[in-house]
């Protein structure tokens, strides 16, 4: 992951390839700004070979710029923290609809092998026999339903988001190795 140093229009532009260009996986989440020649990925006066320039920045505007990218690095995470909580919100809705569907689908089973009974004690073997292999069809419709309600609502869980949470903790690390060589 690279920190490259945000805009500062306030807009919360980030450079590809960090978490706010990856929240959705496709790089696309991200909100991109021409540099227009500018190097935005260094303090001023910094040349990228350990020594400063002419004009090396003070601490104070090192840290202005450190506080600045790491508020945009935190907000980038947040981002990415509600879409994975959407995604597995749908999840969790889907799953509850199939399971839905799986009760509505059970009690016209059980409907119809109660009818099953009711035909069997009325009328001749063949009224009987239909209604119990139509009440064993539904009931087998339901069990598929809820199979796969059950597999919609484990894809949601733990409605935690943790692609951010990893992203957050590989952005803490590599701040405190970049800080730590300095």
């Amino acid at each position: 992951m690279s920190i490259t140093r945000p805009a500062q229009d306030g807009r919360g532009a980030t450079a590809p390839g960090t978490a706010a260009d990856t929240a959705t996986g496709d790089g696309t989440a991200g909100v991109h700004r021409q540099d227009h020649g500018q190097d935005h990925g260094r303090a001023p006066g910094f040349r990228g070979d350990g020594h400063g320039g002419d004009h090396d920045a003070g601490t104070g505007e090192l840290i202005k710029q450190a506080t600045r990218q790491v508020s945009d690095l935190l907000r980038a995470e947040l981002r990415l923290a509600v879409a994975e909580l959407k995604d597995k919100g749908r999840h969790a809705g889907t799953g509850a609809g199939m399971f839905g569907g799986a009760a509505l689908v059970a009690l016209y089973g059980v409907g119809a092998l109660i009818a099953a009974v009711i035909a069997a004690i009325a009328v001749a073997l063949p009224v009987w026999a239909s209604a119990l292999i139509v009440g064993a069809a539904l009931l087998l419709v339901a069990g598929v339903l809820a199979m796969l309600g059950r597999s919609q609502a484990r894809r949601a869980a733990p409605a935690k988001p943790e692609q951010a949470m990893d992203e957050a903790k590989h952005a803490v690390a590599e701040l405190k190795e970049r800080a730590t060589h300095r």
